[in-house]
């Protein structure tokens, strides 16, 4: 397989394993898709690490495949590329990604999709299809200007430069540099750390964030109080504002 899943302590690590560069051929695309449906129904699985291993993230797409095709046949792949990467970016549960070196064109937007980004400091991102006479096709386009804004997603888009670590950081592109040996580890604590929180809440969350980027405030405001008034039934808020009573704040145990 291409592409991997581990569970481990309510984190389910999803592993490129396409040697050497891990480009993102179809079928790298579609297992993506398979495992970030996967993790979505799994209760074992409470936060995501996406990793593309000790070198390299993801240095983009197979290009020698898509040379292969044309347009017919890119009007039809490119709607289940793009579903691939939705996938992992509408997995209802906190999704990390751990970036070393390069995460260029397909792998950059495959970072785009997760909730925080931990870079190594050897890590190198960009979205350079424009030197290939193309534009992103995953998601780049949208996710990178909503999350750094319109003029400076155009600058990488136009140019196809690479922007290293500390440059991406300042960018906010990604959120956090460590050693490039850290990358796994601190990406791993962070997921396990939310792991043990209160899934549901963690859901809402996230959804009230995400849906209310795509749309006005009035709309945003409904999904946030919808979502605030339906996590008054669960067990996690009983067991949450019990200790708080009971303990203090900051020690209640989620199942």
């Amino acid at each position: 397989m291409t592409v991997n899943l581990e569970v481990a302590d309510g984190v389910g690590t999803i592993r490129l394993d396409r040697p050497p560069m891990n480009a993102l051929d179809i079928a790298t695309q579609d297992r993506l898709r398979e495992l970030a449906e996967e993790v979505t129904r799994r209760d074992d699985v409470r936060a995501v690490v996406v990793w593309g291993g000790e070198k390299v993230f993801a240095a983009g797409a197979d290009i020698k495949e898509m040379q292969a095709m044309d347009h017919p046949a890119m009007v039809v792949r490119s709607k289940a590329l793009q579903d691939s990467f939705t996938a992992v970016a509408r997995i209802p549960k906190p999704v990390v990604a751990a970036i070393t070196g390069y995460a260029l064109g397909g792998g950059c937007e495959l970072a785009l999709c997760a909730d925080f980004r931990i870079a190594g400091d050897n890590a190198k991102l960009g979205q350079p299809e424009i030197l290939l006479g193309l534009i992103p096709g995953a998601g780049g386009t949208q996710r990178l200007a909503r999350l750094v804004g319109p003029s400076k997603a155009k600058d990488l888009i136009f140019t196809g430069r690479h922007v290293k670590a500390d440059e991406a950081l300042a960018l906010g592109l990604v959120d956090r540099v460590v050693p490039a040996a850290e990358v796994y580890e601190q990406a791993h604590a962070w997921a396990a750390r939310l792991a043990a929180g209160p899934a549901l809440a963690l859901r809402a969350a996230k959804e009230s964030v995400d849906g209310g980027l795509e749309t006005d405030i009035d709309t945003g405001l409904t999904i946030e109080r919808n979502w605030f008034a339906g996590l008054f039934a669960t067990e996690d808020r009983e067991t949450g504002m019990r200790s708080f009573v009971e303990e203090g704040p900051g020690k209640a145990k989620f199942l």
